[in-house]
């Protein structure tokens, strides 16, 4: 059960507030909504973003499987990662990656019709990179054991 106190402005406040990028799109794709933490993590301010195409955070490369998966999921009421985060590359206002970790909804209205999609967003792109920096230390920590005759140990996730 909802608390009776609980109303737009409250829910307004809930979404603003978010530590992740929550933004919503109309059934075209187009920006109907970036809280601040979006215009944080992709660099867009929420008047740019407005009324703009996802394409403006989605990589060249990726555009064709994300409108793909869109439609699918507009058409057939199910999104392919529903549930769960989805990390992936985005792109932020200069053009430079963003690892993020997605989330996605499909918004209905009272009706029970599809209006829109719901994502949130969280910038990953510190962790992942860290990640990618430990992986290539062991890789190299493990070629120099090779050189010195000394087998290297190993571990599931290596």
């Amino acid at each position: 059960m909802t608390d009776p106190t609980f109303g737009p402005q409250i829910a307004i406040a809930l979404l603003a507030s978010s530590p992740d990028a929550v933004i919503y799109a109309g059934r075209e794709g187009q920006v109907l909504y970036w809280n601040p933490s979006a215009e944080r993590i992709f660099g867009f301010t929420s008047a740019e973003a407005m009324g703009q195409s996802l394409d403006i955070i989605i990589p060249e490369k990726f555009r064709d499987a994300h409108w793909k998966g869109y439609d699918k999921a507009l058409a057939t009421g199910v999104t392919k990662y529903s549930g769960k985060p989805l990390t992936t590359r985005a792109q932020n206002k200069a053009g430079e990656t963003v690892y993020v970790d997605l989330g996605f909804a499909l918004v209905r209205d009272t009706a029970g019709e599809i209006v829109g999609v719901m994502s949130t967003a969280r910038d990953m792109s510190e962790r992942f990179n860290n990640d990618r920096e430990t992986r290539r230390e062991i890789r190299e920590l493990r070629e120099a054991l090779k050189q010195a005759g000394v087998e290297a140990p190993t571990s599931p996730s290596a």
